[in-house]
């Protein structure tokens, strides 16, 4: 199977499992991000890294492959690799969140709705750059995972707005 043999395919694998037992340490209490570095916790350092990341980097990439049509795979690798690496920040955040006492437990509302985003992006993204699932066309597969970044974007701005009162 030529998929096997490509080194993305092997790295999203690898970020997708480091995410997973991340998820697993975290739960299990090995290590904790609730300590502060300047006005924010270290786990919220890491969400606003990963998804200014995505907001930037995505639109980047998106605008470029169009520009330099001989750069798409290069730029391909960058986006799917890029964004898996941004993921696993924001999931460490998410996990830090859900795994709080329950005295200082946080509303999730509007993060909840953004790590579910998140997730159906990576997955339809996943199976759309590995042709995964082939029931589906390569437009059907383009489709969902556009309409999810769209969707993706517009949480991200509605759960900073409510992060900031004006919500």
């Amino acid at each position: 199977m030529v998929l096997l043999k490509k080194i993305d395919f092997w790295l999203a694998i690898l970020i997708i499992i480091l995410s997973a037992v991340l998820v697993v340490g975290r739960v299990l209490n090995w290590y904790s991000l609730g300590f502060f570095l300047g006005p924010l916790r270290a786990s919220h350092w890491l969400v606003v890294i990963g998804s200014t990341y995505v907001a930037i980097a995505t639109i980047a990439v998106s605008i470029l492959k169009k520009r330099f049509p001989s750069k798409y795979e290069s730029l391909i690798k960058i986006h799917v690799i890029g964004n898996l690496s941004a993921f696993l920040l924001v999931t460490i955040h998410f996990t830090s969140q859900v795994t709080r006492s329950a005295t200082s437990y946080p509303r999730l509302g509007t993060g909840l709705a953004l790590y579910i985003a998140m997730l159906l992006l990576v997955s339809s993204g996943f199976l759309y750059r590995f042709r995964i699932f082939n029931r589906l066309s390569l437009g059907t597969n383009r489709f969902m995972h556009i309409s999810v970044a769209l969707s993706f974007y517009i949480l991200i701005g509605i759960h900073v707005l409510h992060g900031l009162g004006i919500l």
